[in-house]
């Protein structure tokens, strides 16, 4: 009787296995529905860029020619994104991996205020640096070039990527240098051929974030750059134009947009398990 009870208790009622799975589709589906939505308009013909249709009724790709023209400029938006966002993750690897070690490994007065003051530089609202650093900029004669978009990118990537490579590396233990130093290796051949190779899912999922984030920047780039040729991708769709140059591309517009997004989809679809194991690490014990 006692068994039967058990087994009774244990068997839930049908919504309670069913909401949590609608529950997560309806998230899905909330978070799939706008990419899905610019598919669908980057594939519809121009002349019907305004159709409110779910499918479109004839399938064309001219969107996709049109961004790809001669005088569009978006071919080189998309190198010049890579170069600004390739060379902000580098930059932030490296420097947020000596100040993330050197957080987690040394001891010294104010060091947790040291982090705080870190993470409390990315609060900033990035609109309201804007003015100061073009008068910066200005100044020094950096207006139009590639360094007036990666320093910003930079000093908005850092704190974050020291703050989550900091808890990374504080999780690791210590006798992991020591065992290594024993065997005649010094601090730095310790932290290069020990550390960094245990602590490549961390690094690569900060890697990633960064470089994301690095990518899809629009505020610095189209304040401090006005030059065609070394504009970012984001920049150049924001200044597409229609055939008569006062219409609104919608459909241009849309097709640009997918083309810059597909290569993160891909790479977060392809490295997922390492994003998700480097987020996760140091969480169970």
């Amino acid at each position: 009787m006692a068994g039967r009870i058990d087994v009774k208790a244990a068997e839930a009622p049908w919504y309670r296995r069913w909401l949590p799975l609608l529950g997560v589709g309806l998230i899905v589906l909330y978070c799939l529905l706008p990419f899905y939505w610019m598919i669908v308009s980057a594939l519809r013909r121009p002349s019907d860029q305004f159709d409110n249709s779910i499918v479109p009724k004839v399938w064309s790709v001219d969107n996709f020619k049109d961004v790809f023209q001669a005088g569009t400029g978006f071919g080189r938006g998309l190198l010049n994104s890579l170069i600004v966002a390739g060379t902000v993750t580098i930059l932030t690897l490296i420097v947020g991996m000596v100040a993330a070690y050197t957080l987690a490994r040394l001891e010294f007065r104010f060091k947790n205020a040291v982090l705080a003051i870190i993470i409390t530089t990315s609060m900033f609202p990035g609109i309201s640096l804007v003015i100061p650093l073009k008068k910066l900029f200005s100044d020094i004669e950096w207006i139009n070039t590639y360094q007036a978009m990666i320093v910003p990118s930079l000093s908005f990537a850092l704190p974050l990527a020291v703050w989550n490579l900091t808890a990374f590396f504080r999780q690791m233990p210590r006798e992991l240098e020591q065992a290594a130093m024993v065997d005649g290796c010094t601090p730095a051949q310790a932290f290069r051929k020990v550390i960094l190779p245990l602590a490549a899912p961390g690094v690569f999922t900060t890697a990633i974030i960064t470089f994301i984030a690095a990518w899809n920047e629009f505020l610095i780039a189209v304040s401090m750059v006005n030059r065609k040729d070394i504009q970012t991708a984001n920049v150049v769709i924001a200044a597409f134009t229609g055939t008569s140059g006062r219409d609104q591309p919608f459909g241009s517009q849309m097709a640009a947009g997918v083309v810059v997004t597909i290569p993160l989809v891909i790479a977060v679809l392809i490295f997922q398990r390492r994003i998700v194991a480097g987020l996760t690490a140091g969480g169970v014990k």
